[in-house]
């Protein structure tokens, strides 16, 4: 990316006092710029920035027409479409807040967030997600209930009910009402799915969302007509707030999906996209796949550069002082590193011609910049990006800090770091027992202050009393240290923290990306609490795996991966040269990892089929998996583990 290259348009909104007040300015700015398109809807819609402004407008109107109130609540459960997109616009511009969800997500949920929002009307999906909430919902008090879809409203439920049509037609005939918002108004309610216990909700301002869209031109030089790839959930505030910013530089989005991801990548070459962990280690596994399936003499030649140019990179980021474990690399060291690297270089270079264009390539031959959030990268994941010269950021942040507050930059890319913080935010580290502030390069609690930390949660004072401090530090409940530089390095949740019968305090986020460079671990989470060694739930690459068994000639039987338990307990999955294999993996991937000590050594492990996602309850809305639930549906495997040990 060209670090003098200029916005064709640059629009600016530092003196706006409302997000809703952005989508005004960007149709005048953008007027016919294609704002959002989406090829995979039926039918298929595709808005300019007038378009959507105007749609905007339109929706809000409807809603006042129905009795929407200014500083009401109304819970909106949907998902990714140029219709979510206008109904968040038009529910704040008729002044009230929103409560998001997916529509996927579990009916119970879904009803606990309508009542305890104390929402007075429903904006829905489709008639699928209205019949999975009652009969409850007939039973309770709300003002409307529209939906997002065209269907013909049920005549047999006591409330008021409009599809999207009748909708934009009933505010295409009336006048709209200006509303007042500042800076402090409440725009959404986000419901926190958490690792453990009731959602809570998160009270985000204007001013909260609005610090994202000025700010993030510090990291995204977006410019007028950049393509943007859209494929998490829009309602999450990570997503939701990078294509706020997005649509606020004149971008044009294109909403994607996880069966159509990898084609749109070829036919919209997206110069931007936002992603989680695992979105990036998907796209690595494909490509990894690529060249298993090559001849053994092109993967020898693959396997040649790829390890020559992990050598350049890490020369070069000490040279370049990048990196995170050399930051206190001698003069002498750092003239050594860059006189590596220059004799490096030439080699690199005919890799990336040979080798790494087929993956640039393969994510559209375009791309500017992936900003990934939502959890850590995997070093390995992290140096494969920068080895095929695809610039990834990694930022850091919560759904209570809206939720950006560091994020590395293209000209200071520390690896295996968050970096620095955003304008007007403060980080502090602080002892997680006596709260006082550390020193710099001490691990501890990181402490959060700005524009951008929450309100509160909702209804809930003593919840926000003990994650918000007088002085108004929030408490983010991760573990981290701070460089020289001000990058934010963390090392884990202060909540998953294992402790051994020794008193070793283990972080297991570090181990388990490090496992999970090993081809045949697709997923890991370490167990152990209260034992004498740490041990692991593994999901096992089953096609690697099968490639293994293969080239080693042995006649062993494999389950697929949706077996039956008893066609699992019929396999070969535990056969002593899978064991090993796997051992061998362990303990190389644990050992070869920075900072390396023998407690962190796996001492025991078992193989499971079913991976953790969503849909089994196993990982949280952003891809973390949630420990507890994880441990409870395995508790009994666990105690088998550590029994036989």
């Amino acid at each position: 990316m060209n670090k003098s290259q200029k916005l064709v348009n640059p629009v600016d909104y530092p003196s706006i006092q409302s997000l809703s007040a952005v989508w005004q300015i960007a149709a005048k700015n953008f007027g016919d710029t294609v704002a959002l398109d989406s090829p995979h809807s039926e039918p298929k819609v595709s808005l300019t920035y007038k378009e959507l402004y105007r749609q905007i407008q339109q929706f809000a109107s409807g809603l006042q027409a129905l009795g929407v109130k200014s500083a009401s609540k109304v819970a909106f459960f949907a998902d990714n479409s140029p219709r979510w997109f206008i109904a968040d616009g038009g529910i704040m511009t008729a002044g009230a807040a929103n409560a998001v969800r997916s529509s996927k997500a579990e009916r119970q949920e879904l009803l606990y967030i309508f009542e305890d929002s104390d929402s007075s009307s429903l904006v829905i999906e489709d008639l699928k997600t209205l019949a999975k909430l009652r009969p409850e919902l007939d039973d309770l008090s709300l003002d409307a209930i529209v939906l997002l879809s065209d269907e013909t409203p049920p005549e047999d439920i006591p409330h008021q009910v409009v599809n999207f049509e009748k909708l934009m037609a009933a505010g295409k005939d009336r006048q709209l009402q200006p509303v007042e918002q500042d800076k402090e108004t409440l725009a959404t309610l986000i419901y926190t799915s958490g690792t453990t216990g009731k959602p809570k909700g998160v009270m985000l301002s204007h001013g909260n969302l609005l610090h994202q869209v000025i700010n993030f031109k510090a990291v995204l030089n977006a410019n007028l007509g950049d393509r943007v790839l859209s494929i998490l959930p829009s309602w999450h505030v990570y997503e939701r707030t990078v294509e706020y910013f997005f649509l606020s530089r004149g971008c044009t989005m294109y909403y994607t999906n996880i069966r159509s991801f990898k084609q749109d990548l070829q036919k919209y070459k997206p110069h931007y996209m936002v992603g989680v962990p695992r979105l990036w280690e998907s796209l690595y596994e494909g490509v990894q796949k690529q060249f298993r399936e090559q001849s053994a003499s092109k993967q020898k030649l693959i396997n040649f550069f790829f390890n020559l140019s992990e050598n350049y990179i890490t020369a070069k980021r000490i040279a370049d002082g990048l990196s995170l474990e050399h930051l206190d690399a001698s003069a002498t060291e750092r003239i050594k590193a860059r006189l590596q690297a220059s004799l490096l270089a030439p080699l690199h270079s005919l890799g990336s011609k040979i080798v790494y264009q087929k993956v640039r390539d393969a994510v559209g031959g375009n791309v500017k910049l992936f900003v990934s959030g939502g959890g850590s990268l995997a070093k390995h994941l992290d140096n494969f990006y920068e080895i095929v010269d695809i610039p990834v950021l990694v930022g850091y942040g919560l759904t209570e800090t809206s939720p950006v507050t560091n994020v590395r930059r293209f000209d200071r890319n520390l690896r295996g770091s968050a970096g620095p913080t955003l304008a007007e935010t403060e980080i502090k580290i602080v002892d997680p027992q006596t709260r006082k502030s550390l020193p710099q390069g001490e691990t501890g609690l990181v402490f959060i202050r700005g524009p951008q930390v929450m309100q509160g949660y909702y209804k809930k004072p003593e919840a926000t009393a003990k994650a918000i401090d007088s002085e108004g530090w929030f408490d983010s409940g991760d573990l981290g240290w701070v460089t020289a530089e001000n990058d934010l390095v963390l090392t884990g949740r202060a909540k998953d923290t294992i402790v051994l019968t020794n008193g070793e305090n283990i972080e297991p986020q570090p181990i388990e990306d490090a496992c999970v460079r090993s081809k045949y671990i697709d997923q890991i989470m370490l167990v152990g609490q209260d034992q004498k060694a740490l041990g692991a739930l593994i999901v096992p690459n089953l096609e690697a795996l099968q490639q293994w068994v293969t080239s080693q000639k042995l006649d062993l039987n494999l389950p697929s991966p949706d077996a039956s338990e008893n066609e699992i307990a019929n396999s070969d999955l535990n056969d002593r040269a899978i064991q090993d294999l796997f051992r061998q993996e362990l303990n190389r991937e644990v050992k070869n990892r920075p900072g390396y000590r023998p407690d962190d050594r796996i001492g025991t492990f078992q193989l499971i089929l079913e991976p953790f996602s969503m849909d089994n309850g196993m990982m949280t809305q952003s891809f973390k998996i949630k420990r507890p639930v994880i441990r409870k549906h395995y508790q009994q495997l666990i105690e088998t583990m550590f029994a036989e040990k």
